[in-house]
């Protein structure tokens, strides 16, 4: 898509991680507004995080200079100080850290605002170092699902909504604030007569609206799959010419979804076996029909099961890479990738094996992946795809273990970049105890968080409109778009790309970071194209070529047998076994008696963000649980009442939100909540009074056996009623 003569500018929004172009108005160096796309295909592509950017960026409370600790880890007492003293001293303190305990002992966690912008700088510095223990957000969310997916056909596809027939989504609900391109996808299929099927245990914004609505038991994921592919296989709904030409494996499926009747299946879902039937023909027989990527199934007991089982839906009933379906990208033709960038071939095998988490749970580690490298190289062209920035981590819960207990070895540096830590992963008092125990702490952030507030020094970061950059979406859809620096950053903040840069530098491997500027990077990844970045954004504000599909047909799928795995080779030579199942998770009890469901997503925030953000936090002042009418009336809770929620491993303090809509015997509970407003008076800014990280168990009988993913959808807990609100709770929270 060209520019048109007016030269307007573009900046991709990075509130969130989805990516929306917008337009971003400037008034004396300074971000006054940001407006709809003037394309009136992309104009509906906008939410109120995107419209309150100016709040953000301005925001008074914004980090605009280097900070170093003064006092005790976490006492949030700081100096101020320049970049240029800050990164002499780390890098002094970790080469320190490396002489003394080796480089697998540095941790890097990335993940939120800044994540679009790294060109995988971040890996690449920590394979030249010689670390393996790279860990993100994204291990709980789509990067998992890429390098699961990787394991079945070799690539991580991005479902064709818009022209798709019929839609099914696993939980997940996007709505007009929220995953907004996504919903307005939906919604123009829908127009154009698509059927909508959502499983999801709420009745969610989505189910209202959809077709067909199995309120399945949370968790049960991969069992309603084994039952759909009981109904699709049995009554032979399958696609014949594609299985026995492209896939391995499918005699074992059949036998093992047969473990699976309807019966069996409606028991553990709770759902009807004839709509069970209704729905998987439904899927079966459209014309064309896509399971688009869900967080919901990326965090589950079962997960890498049920996101197989997603892979083998797809390529058995023939929609994989064809129109209406999910797409396999490949590689952007115009743009090197973040893959190559990242140079994981410098890793040595040696450090490669030091994984943390890779020897129990491997399937997204180097460990699993590398299996795949000469089969990708085939197809795609390249060893490493890491898409998403999932594809070569390290297990989290492993990560944080081995901070606190220094086994399997010391790990005694930890950087965490837009990422607030502490609140992102599985068993929060765990993580807090990791990073009690480091020698060093470095964060860079736009805002003190709990994670910035346990730092060494804190290194404040750009922000979208502060930088110039081409987003390929991680090799996860197609095209690229253009994104422009309209306002100057603070004097003494910067990119993580001029972080790791610099930082390289001082750290004696500064000729593999060659690039001057981040315009010198993007002018190097944009070789294949022919264009500069100026030539880039003086021409186009998205640009790619048109789909090509059935792509396999030419050069097979990246796996061992080049073929669709139904049986996983890789996870069979790993030692788990090769077909899907479905686990169950832990029981509820009379004593803890609700499925609790953690990670749900409000409007207003993305991830842990936005707290201190008024126009948003006034949207949402005080975080809610949902729950069922009868449940409360039967604890004789009313709306609004402050509670507590219980498990084995903490407890949260919120209100509760009575809700018709919710499943009977499930508690809903937002992410990330903290209270940037207590910063000061409560430790560390009450990151353990409201956080769902608190709840979640990491023990080895709650994860997910090849990918270590904690089971956040329905573990036991119970809830407790307050007389009062706890004590230093503002006038907004109290009245929210």
């Amino acid at each position: 898509m060209n520019k048109d003569e007016n030269n307007t500018q573009y900046s991709i929004c990075t509130i969130c991680d989805i990516g929306c172009q917008l337009r971003p108005e400037t008034e004396d160096g300074k971000l006054i507004s940001m407006k709809a796309h003037d394309n009136p295909g992309l104009a509906r592509n906008v939410c109120f995080k995107g419209i309150a950017a100016p709040h953000v960026h301005n925001h008074d409370e914004r980090l605009r200079v280097p900070l170093k600790r003064v006092g005790e880890r976490g006492e949030d007492k700081w100096e101020e100080i320049s970049y240029e003293q800050a990164m002499d001293e780390i890098a002094e303190r970790l080469k320190g850290v490396v002489d003394e305990h080796g480089p697998e002992s540095l941790v890097v966690s990335t993940s939120g605002w800044n994540t679009q912008t790294t060109h995988s700088m971040d890996r690449r510095f920590m394979n030249a170092l010689g670390s393996p223990n790279y860990i993100s957000g994204v291990s709980l969310c789509a990067g998992n699902t890429a390098a699961v997916n990787k394991l079945t056909y070799g690539w991580f596809p991005f479902a064709d909504i818009a022209n798709s027939k019929c839609i099914v989504l696993f939980g997940h609900n996007p709505r007009k604030h929220s995953w907004t391109p996504i919903f307005n996808m939906i919604n123009a299929a829908k127009a154009n007569g698509a059927k909508v099927i959502v499983l999801d245990p709420r009745i969610s914004d989505q189910a209202e609206t959809a077709d067909v609505h199995l309120r399945l038991r949370s968790g049960t994921d991969a069992a309603m799959c084994l039952g759909w592919l009981n109904v699709i296989i049995n009554e032979e709904l399958y696609d014949k010419a594609f299985v026995d030409e492209y896939t391995t494996g499918f005699a074992e499926l059949k036998a093992r979804v047969n473990e699976y009747p309807l019966a069996r299946v409606a028991e553990i879902t709770g759902v009807d076996a004839e709509l069970i039937a209704e729905t998987a023909r439904m899927y079966a027989n459209a014309d064309s029909a896509c399971i688009p990527w869900t967080p919901i199934t990326d965090m589950q007991i079962s997960s890498t099961s049920a996101i197989r089982l997603h892979s083998i839906l797809r390529a058995i009933t023939g929609n994989l890479d064809s129109p209406g379906g999910d797409l396999l990208s490949g590689f952007n033709p115009n743009y090197i990738s973040e893959s190559e960038l990242g140079n994981h071939d410098m890793l040595s095998a040696e450090q490669k094996a030091k994984q943390l988490g890779a020897d129990i749970h491997p399937a997204y580690t180097y460990r699993a992946q590398e299996m795949l490298s000469e089969h990708t190289q085939r197809v795609w062209g390249q060893p490493y795809a890491d898409i998403v920035m999932g594809c070569y981590m390290a297990n989290p819960s492993a990560t944080f273990r081995a901070m606190a207990t220094e086994k399997p070895y010391p790990v005694k540096a930890f950087f965490t970049l837009g990422n607030n830590s502490l609140m992102s992963y599985p068993n929060q008092h765990q993580i807090l105890k990791g990073m009690m125990n480091q020698d060093l702490i470095v964060a860079q952030e736009i805002f003190m968080t709990p994670t910035a507030m346990l730092a060494d020094y804190v290194i404040p970061g750009d922000v979208f409109t502060e930088r110039n950059h081409v987003a390929d979406s991680w090799n996860w859809r197609a095209g690229l778009s253009l994104s422009q620096k309209v306002v100057e950053p603070p004097e003494e903040a910067c990119s993580t790309f001029e972080f790791w840069t610099d930082l390289a530098h001082r750290m004696g491997f500064g000729d593999l970071f060659p690039w001057q500027s981040i315009e010198e990077i993007l002018d190097h990844r944009l070789t294949p194209s022919g264009m500069s970045f100026d030539e880039f954004s003086n021409k186009h504000y998205m640009y790619g070529e048109p789909p090509e599909f059935q792509k396999y047909k030419k050069t097979g799928f990246g796996t061992p047998s080049g073929k669709v795995e139904l049986k996983s080779s890789i996870l069979e030579e790993l030692g788990f076994d090769p077909l899907p199942y479905y686990r169950e998770g832990p029981a509820v009890s009379e004593e803890y008696p609700y499925h609790v469901f953690t990670g749900v997503r409000e409007d207003a925030f993305f991830q842990t963000g936005q707290r201190q953000v008024k126009v948003l936090r006034d949207r949402s002042p005080t975080p809610k649980l949902f729950m069922h009418p009868a449940d409360a009336a039967r604890q004789e809770i009313e709306d609004n009442q402050w509670v507590k929620l219980q498990t084995k491993t903490g407890e949260v303090t919120a209100k509760i939100l009575i809700q018709a809509s919710m499943k009977e015997g499930h508690i809903r509970v937002p992410h990330g909540w903290w209270y940037p407003e207590m910063r000061g008076t409560a430790a560390l800014a009450g990151s353990f009074i409201s956080s769902d990280a608190v709840l979640c168990p990491d023990d080895p009988e709650f994860l997910d056996y090849e990918q270590g993913i904690p089971h956040f959808k329905g573990f036991p807990g119970r809830i407790v009623k307050l007389d009062e609100a706890p004590a230093g709770m503002s006038e907004q929270v109290l009245a929210g």
